[in-house]
């Protein structure tokens, strides 16, 4: 019993399964257990129980192998990324790469702007992600304002971040 729950809390990782796209149907979660998850993302930490049931019933639990692309530079956006368990590489250019991990997110800009997506981003370790499909997206925030007001501060953040880069 402790091995389990130490791998649920991600101090023992869980041997990768396939990536999106594949044959193979990934392990269902009950929603306590994508409830558990929600609740280490600090993006999610101000939710209130309904509201983490409500997000828990339309998040898929992806695991992937380290060196999977998540998500390609030019392509379209089908779905926002939240990072459990793992860490990511994201490429905009050869000059402007980062690294994000446990509670960071990202494809939300393709999302809310309806553009193709404007980096690469590379699992750089084996991950646990939660996906929300674009059908869900914009209700999501709409139903959970906090939401959006977080997901501007990380936006505004990453501008001033990139500004800086340039200017350094």
């Amino acid at each position: 019993m402790e091995l389990v729950s130490r791998m649920m809390d991600g101090s023992i990782p869980q041997p990768p399964e396939a990536g999106p796209g594949s044959s193979d149907t990934p392990a269902r979660l009950r929603q306590d257990e994508k409830m558990t998850y929600l609740q280490r993302v600090q993006l999610f930490e101000s939710c209130s129980s309904r509201q983490l049931r409500a997000i828990a019933r339309i998040t898929e639990v992806q695991e992937v192998p380290a060196g999977y692309v998540l998500a390609q530079a030019g392509d379209p956006g089908d779905c926002f990324f939240v990072i459990v368990d793992g860490a990511a590489q994201i490429d905009v250019s050869p000059q402007k790469q980062s690294r994000i991990g446990p509670g960071e997110f990202f494809g939300e800009m393709s999302l809310l702007d309806g553009e193709p997506r404007s980096a690469t981003v590379t699992a750089d370790t084996a991950m646990r992600l939660l996906l929300i499909q674009r059908r869900d997206f914009m209700t999501l925030l709409g139903e959970v304002p906090s939401l959006t007001e977080r997901m501007l501060v990380t936006l505004c953040q990453r501008v001033r971040k990139a500004e800086k880069a340039l200017t350094a």
